[in-house]
């Protein structure tokens, strides 16, 4: 009687990743992670991981600079609120600016739902766009779960500009928004054309690496090509960037 011959597994079939084994192989070897999605597409791990650091970087802004500070340095970025504000009568200007102050730490503080509800959107574009467009095999819990892997690079930036802030950066060049010199934008004054300013700051080095990220893992769980993946994920990126930057040049 003869055995009967072995079917060949693959490594991550075998061995299925743990949810720190997923989080640390996206940074070293994202191509298992994205596969172990198709398994099991569990995102509660970087999540938590998000709301933690957000949290501490938060606190840590708060304690070192001041929310204060942090609105102040914020309105440069909005030069017509600026603008309005400092035609104002002193007491009502004040005022103003306490209010500004608790918003902007309340906001600050419950971002992670914020960014829960921007990965939601994200991730049914593109669901949409590989499923129905590209005719991709890919469901809409594992594009979320692609979507939230793929932001860790933005979170290990938030950690850097947090130890940036221990270190003692300057109070006078700290906002949330763009917290280190990884883009062209930090370099710019927003007085200076709010638009360019926010096209700039887009062309951030984390969010590139995220973007790639995104990219490598619709092309592990779906099968498509490469080429169409980066196509669809920096053209989504594209159209949101420059959105975002019109909408930002009309309301600041």
């Amino acid at each position: 009687m003869t055995a009967a011959p072995l079917t060949p597994v693959s490594a991550s079939e075998a061995v299925p990743l743990s949810q720190g084994a997923r989080i640390i192989n996206t940074f070293i070897a994202p191509s298992k992670t994205f596969t172990d999605l198709r398994r099991n597409a569990a995102w509660w791990a970087p999540f938590l991981l998000m709301i933690v650091v957000s949290g501490a970087m938060v606190y840590t802004a708060g304690q070192k600079i001041g929310f204060r500070k942090i609105m102040e340095n914020q309105m440069q970025a909005q030069p017509k609120t600026q603008e309005r504000l400092e035609k104002m009568p002193a007491d009502q200007r004040e005022q103003q600016l306490q209010q500004g102050t608790k918003v902007s730490e309340i906001i600050s503080y419950v971002f992670p739902v914020i960014t829960l509800i921007i990965w939601l959107i994200i991730a049914t574009v593109l669901f949409a766009t590989f499923k129905f467009a590209v005719g991709a095999d890919v469901s809409f819990k594992v594009s979320l779960a692609i979507v939230v892997y793929a932001a860790l690079p933005l979170m290990l930036k938030t950690l850097l500009a947090m130890v940036s802030l221990l270190a003692g950066m300057s109070p006078d060049s700290f906002s949330f928004q763009n917290p280190l010199a990884t883009n062209p934008g930090y370099f710019m004054s927003p007085a200076n054309g709010v638009f360019l300013y926010n096209i700039a700051s887009a062309l951030d080095i984390f969010m590139i690496w995220t973007l790639v990220l995104t990219a490598v893992g619709f092309t592990c769980v779906s099968k498509v090509k490469s080429s169409t993946a980066y196509a669809v994920v920096f053209g989504w990126w594209l159209v949101f960037t420059l959105a975002g930057a019109a909408l930002g040049a009309v309301f600041s």
